[in-house]
């Protein structure tokens, strides 16, 4: 039997949210449920920021009356202070909680174990963004850090042909899922739980719930670093991280391009906007050396990123060459840290994570979330 909406609904009918017995359903909280040709279920829960801790019991129960139902493959639901208008499975009651300015969740929601998360970010695509944080990530590793890999880019993962991954997660007990591992650090993707070729139709708020549980809903364990690679854009993605964590930081990646610089800047004004330090900007494809007569050539430009950076009064950590060695042992699943961890490719990307490692560690206290004002 396939999996309807009106199933879900039935389901979360019996789900209360208050004393009185009022249910998920009647209570007008509950946004548009979505069902897609997999059996997945996607829907988020309206609350105020002050009730984000007393309806987390709500969500939970909802996930659990879902999963429970026949053909459901899998449930992402998320607690969210911003109500889309127009959206709701019910109409708004006299009762029903209205649009707050604020879609913060409440401060201090750090990840159990996990000392600092770092965003590996670009304004645009196909500027090797996820390969600078794949490689970073090991940079880190091989500073002797524990280190974590979240691939949240949900349209485009890459992290499972990145690090030659295969197989899905483990289900730990309350449906928390255990992290695969490569190279010594903990990875996640969307890319393990779907099809390889899967298209992600997906909204914003399908999107946000699948990285929150992938933050929330994964055994992590003890961590010094948690690298995010980004979907690559300044939407929902970039909000739910600013959200759902306090970021310690974000890393932008661009090539020397001026079209590339233009989304980078839009990249450093959004992180800056809510509050989340810049650790850095590379410059990617920065130089390529062609391998048969040795002459450098600058496809992309060069030097880009570098006066961007001290325009925008923020670090530049290096650049990184258009190498045919790069991209064949990413295509491999071998990234170059690894592979060649004494070559010249390597040493950049050791040099990048030693940086970031310096600022993070000689910071102050964490930074508690930010808070994101909806004007």
């Amino acid at each position: 039997m396939a999996i309807t909406r009106e199933h879900v609904l039935q389901a979360l009918s019996t789900v209360p949210v208050d004393a009185s017995g009022t249910d998920l359903v009647a209570s007008g909280r509950l946004s548009d449920v979505v069902v897609d040709d997999a059996g997945r279920v996607m829907f988020s829960i309206t609350i105020e920021p002050s009730e984000a801790a007393g309806m987390e019991r709500v969500r939970q129960a909802a996930v659990t009356a879902v999963q429970g139902l026949p053909a459901v493959k899998g449930v992402f639901a998320s607690l969210t202070a911003d109500r889309p208008a127009g959206s709701g499975a019910a109409s708004s009651g006299p009762g029903a909680p209205g649009r707050p300015r604020s879609a913060a969740q409440p401060k201090n929601q750090r990840i159990p174990g996990v000392q600092h998360v770092i965003a590996v970010a670009s304004g645009k695509g196909g500027v090797g963004k996820s390969t600078t944080a794949c490689n970073l990530a090991l940079g880190l590793k091989a500073l002797g850090l524990k280190v974590g890999l979240l691939d949240a880019d949900i349209y485009g993962p890459s992290m499972p042909k990145l690090l030659d991954i295969h197989g899905k997660p483990r289900l730990l007990e309350n449906r928390i899922l255990e992290p695969m591992e490569a190279y010594g650090i903990k990875v996640m993707s969307i890319g393990f739980l779907v099809e390889e070729e899967a298209a992600m139709i997906w909204r914003g708020p399908m999107v946000m719930s699948a990285i929150t549980q992938m933050l929330r809903e994964v055994a992590w364990g003890d961590l010094d670093v948690l690298v995010v690679d980004m979907p690559p854009g300044t939407g929902d993605a970039q909000l739910t991280m600013a959200q759902a964590t306090p970021l310690a930081g974000a890393v932008i990646v661009s090539t020397p391009q001026d079209l590339a610089l233009i989304d980078a800047r839009r990249g450093v004004s959004m992180f800056k906007r809510v509050e989340i330090p810049i650790l850095g900007i590379v410059e990617n494809m920065a130089t390529f050396v062609c391998p048969h007569c040795g002459q450098s050539s600058h496809i992309f430009g060069h030097g880009g990123a570098r006066d961007e950076a001290s325009r925008l009064g923020v670090p530049f950590l290096g650049e990184v060459p258009l190498n045919m060695t790069i991209r064949e042992l990413s295509d491999a699943g071998r990234p170059v840290v690894v592979a060649e961890p004494e070559g010249p490719h390597a040493r950049i990307y050791k040099d990048m994570a030693q940086q970031v490692w310096i600022v993070l560690s000689g910071g102050a206290a964490a930074r508690p979330a930010p808070r994101i004002v909806i004007e």
